[in-house]
């Protein structure tokens, strides 16, 4: 299964490598493009857009700085991501 992973800072580089590390598929995202690079080299897919993140992945992890950066990350409440889409992408 392929996971998807947004959010490659202070916390998110270490869980995202850990999952990376054990085996998972990764598909990840972050807003500084540069912090993917290693992942890329250590066999992650790194994806151009949150959207596609969502697209590829089941099951998406985000580790984003606050409620705010969420909003702005994952565009909740237009037409990119409804709130909708996050449920089915949850449910399986």
């Amino acid at each position: 299964m392929v996971v998807g992973f947004l959010g490659l800072g202070l916390m998110g580089e270490p869980m995202a490598a850990n999952l990376l590390r054990a085996g998972t598929k990764l598909v990840v995202w972050n807003r500084t493009a540069a912090r993917t690079a290693p992942f890329r080299a250590a066999g992650a897919d790194v994806a151009g857009s949150v959207a596609e993140v969502f697209e590829r992945a089941p099951v998406v992890l985000a580790m984003l700085a606050n409620a705010a950066a969420g909003i702005v990350v994952t565009k909740v409440g237009t037409a990119t991501v409804t709130g909708a889409e996050l449920r089915r992408s949850t449910e399986g």
